[in-house]
């Protein structure tokens, strides 16, 4: 493709993002296709020869665009967003144009520096402790690795980096905590058996009294604590583990604490929600991702760590090809977590924080706490619904109750999410809460409208009217 081509295609992908973005709440939200269907449609083998982008583009828009689930859709209730914007995909569009390898500073100095400031402006916006220094990392799940194997060093002195780990180490968790974690405690070395979960609250929150014991336990059986993760923001309920007494607990039992604050991370710029993060001044790591709440393409994990030096220690190494006459003065982010190589993530930070502004982060944010207020009211007010968790910030955890049993309420809530989500007009999706299937509606993407909520509600009503009319008696 030569430098004309590359223009003319340029100018019409970023027309097709531009309709995109107006006209993406016309798509079904999730495809009514099966598993295979698109694979059928495509070729077992790589074309010989080049073909013409038109062919390609023409079979980007007749094959995949109607297989994609549309993360950006209004009416996207679902996990959590992934949110993008116009500014990031710009940002993102320079990224890949200039194709930067961002390992270390010599490689991409503006990359490097960007990043650093950044990371403090996002610190200063959410109220976080001085101190802290910060690295993007791509998702908070590699974050929670990072700081599992960061604590892994601390308490064997870094000599798990040298001999493997030579006693087992244990950590302590929610009982909601995030997937990711068990996982992270799987890869790092700990073992499944190792982890300890800390049953929770009427809130679905961490008792501190509970970690305490468990702890106390642990230690008296000559066992090794290393590391507490505490959760700001449960995926399942939104549920804030208490900082504060879970920080000094960790303090009196020299344990390392993660926070992991993905989702709900982004709710502290507002001032009336900083609360979230009282006794942060406690922990050891912490991660938000501004790509699931600030605007930022996916993906973008910030990561922030008390003592820089543990975390450095933990990951360095110092190949002859990659050192520079400058290490001693930058930060080379090669040695801040488990990639060599790194994108420039940065930019499209800076670009949305630039172009947004903090009052227009601050306005999305609330308007999207305003909207869950809002539903849990009609779900309250319902005398066949009802709300199953605390709604803090913008996820709402209901479920349809017309007085059965358990076993069957299960059963009912299980069938109404399938026939909510087969009309392809919203996608919500499900959890366990003490034992009891719940639906979830995350208000949080930045093409949510009040009218958009308004008639996801009216659908769940008619659709949940529709299935008890039906049901037996």
């Amino acid at each position: 493709m030569n430098k004309d081509e590359f223009r003319q295609w340029g100018y019409r992908f970023v027309d097709w993002v531009a309709d995109y973005f107006e006209n993406v709440g016309q798509y079904p939200v999730r495809p009514a296709i099966q598993p295979g269907d698109i694979k059928k449609r495509l070729p077992k083998e790589a074309p010989v020869q080049g073909e013409p982008m038109e062919a390609v583009f023409a079979d980007f828009q007749e094959i995949v665009v109607p297989g994609m689930t549309h993360w950006q859709h209004p009416s996207w209730f679902a996990y959590f967003s992934a949110n993008n914007s116009p500014p990031s995909v710009l940002a993102e569009l320079l990224t890949a144009g200039m194709g930067a390898q961002c390992m270390i500073w010599e490689t991409s100095p503006a990359a490097a520096e960007m990043e650093e400031v950044v990371l403090e402006w996002l610190r200063k916006l959410l109220g976080l402790p001085e101190g802290l220094s910060g690295v993007i990392q791509d998702t908070a799940s590699t974050a929670s690795l990072v700081a599992l194997l960061t604590a892994r060093e601390q308490v064997t002195e870094y000599e798990s980096n040298r001999r493997g780990l030579q006693e087992p180490l244990l950590v302590y968790v929610s009982e909601e905590a995030h997937s990711s974690v068990e996982k992270g405690a799987k890869i790092a070395g700990f073992g499944s058996e190792n982890i300890r979960k800390i049953p929770t609250d009427a809130a679905f929150a961490m008792i501190p009294e509970e970690l305490e014991k468990a702890l106390a336990v642990d230690k008296d059986r000559g066992l090794q604590p290393a590391c507490v993760v505490a959760t700001i923001g449960t995926t399942s309920s939104s549920a804030i583990d208490p900082l504060e007494p879970i920080g000094r607990i960790c303090r009196r039992h020299n344990v390392w604490l993660h926070v992991d604050a993905a989702y709900a991370g982004t709710a502290a710029i507002l001032p009336e929600k900083r609360w979230i993060f009282e006794g942060a001044e406690h922990a050891d790591s912490l991660v938000f991702n501004p790509h699931k709440w600030m605007l930022t393409n996916f993906d973008c994990s910030a990561y922030y760590v008390k003592d820089a030096g543990a975390l450095i220690r933990t990951f360095e190494i110092h190949p002859e090809y990659l050192k520079t006459g400058v290490d001693a003065m930058v930060k080379n982010y090669r040695d801040w977590g488990i990639q060599l190589g790194r994108r420039f993530r940065a930019l499209k930070l800076w670009f949305v924080l630039r172009s947004y502004g903090v009052e227009g982060i601050q306005a999305m944010v609330r308007e999207h706490i305003r909207l869950a207020q809002l539903f849990k009211e009609w779900v309250e007010a319902h005398d066949l619904f009802e709300v199953m968790a605390p709604v803090p910030l913008s996820l709402v955890c209901f479920r349809l109750n017309n007085g059965r049993p358990e076993d069957e309420l299960d059963r009912l809530n299980r069938d109404l999410l399938k026939r909510l989500n087969q009309t392809g007009r919203l996608l919500l999706t499900q959890t366990s809460l003490k034992g009891k299937y719940v639906i979830r509606m995350a208000i949080d993407s930045h093409t949510t409208r009040e009218q958009h909520v308004r008639d996801a509600w009216a659908l769940i009503q008619e659709t949940a009217s529709a299935l008890l009319s039906k049901a037996p008696v």
